[in-house]
């Protein structure tokens, strides 16, 4: 498996590193329970990381007391015990730097700027406004490159282009196939650690392309840490393994990642499961569960259990 870049004192930036689902309560408002209980999971599973406020967290449905809220919660309940990647979500340079800072002040280790969601922005709007939120920075920072699901992103030249302009841009978050994520990390040429999300699938082919680490839901995060272990031992035995248990799992990575939605409707109820927490409460606009969805989904929980 090719070597992958780590970087900084706050570093090494490889692994597994789990972006939290945010839980909601009868009444609509965070569910700190859930929230401390997926934390102990991931933290027992031995992942390398963890992150929150991303795609997964349902970031764009949470005020900005909400995502102030959940940032404090989740650097308390988590202690220190793992690096924390915090995703900074704000449609100006002032409100991303203004989270960037209060995430550095609550400890985040690195942070994940996304893009503004601007029907017209273009991408050198893009690089320029990763451009204006980085400078003066001190922590290590991503950006989140997923145009698929945000509308817009950076192509390899603009990224290269951040990389020189900003010491402190050291890597980048995808959400493509392993062979776009191939052509970014050998276009980067090891300046950056590439993390790819996608809830994981194409794991192994994702390490192979040279992938410092994933970043997929809390519920198959045990399995994907046992498998990121394995390949990283570099023996013909671990990779087979590993690829053994990626097959046990990729039915479940396929029905969840269906859609944004299907992910938040389904994959934070087979962790609900998992954690042995009630029901589930969605907050609008959502999929609303079907019996047969449940059903797939109780199937896909029981499978991954026997791992």
């Amino acid at each position: 498996m090719p070597e992958v870049p780590t970087a900084g004192a706050r570093g090494p930036f490889r692994g597994i590193y789990p972006m939290l689902y945010a839980f909601f309560g009868p009444d609509g408002g965070l569910d700190r329970v859930a929230l401390r209980r997926q934390i102990e999971q991931c933290v027992a599973a031995g992942v390398q990381g963890l992150a929150v406020l991303g795609l997964a967290t349902e970031v764009d449905k949470l005020s900005l007391d909400e995502r102030q809220r959940l940032l404090d919660w989740t650097a308390e309940d988590l202690d220190g015990r793992l690096p924390l990647a915090v995703t900074v979500f704000g449609d100006s340079v002032e409100a991303q730097a203004d989270f960037l800072r209060a995430a550095e002040a609550a400890g985040a280790d690195w942070a994940i700027l996304q893009p503004p969601r601007r029907a017209a922005m273009t991408e050198a709007g893009c690089l320029a406004f990763f451009s204006s939120v980085m400078a003066g920075s001190r922590l290590p920072l991503a950006i989140q490159n997923a145009p698929e699901y945000l509308g817009v992103g950076l192509g390899i030249e603009s990224i290269v282009t951040l990389r020189r302009r900003h010491d402190a841009f050291v890597l980048l978050k995808g959400e493509g196939p392993a062979l776009t994520i191939r052509k970014v990390v050998e276009s980067t040429e090891g300046r950056l650690a590439v993390f790819n999300g996608r809830n994981g699938l194409e794991l192994p082919d994702n390490l192979r392309a040279g992938c410092a680490g994933v970043i997929p839901g809390p519920e198959t995060c045990a399995v994907q840490a046992r498998i990121y272990a394995l390949m990283t031992e570099g023996t013909p035995g671990g990779e087979a393994e590993a690829e053994r248990l990626y097959r046990e799992i990729l039915p479940l990575l396929t029905f969840v990642m269906q859609s944004l939605e299907t992910l938040h409707c389904y994959g934070k109820r087979i962790l609900a499961w998992q954690l042995g927490l009630g029901e589930v409460h969605d907050r609008a606009p959502h999929l609303s569960p079907s019996d047969f969805g449940l059903a797939c989904a109780r199937r896909h929980a029981e499978a991954l259990a026997r791992l």
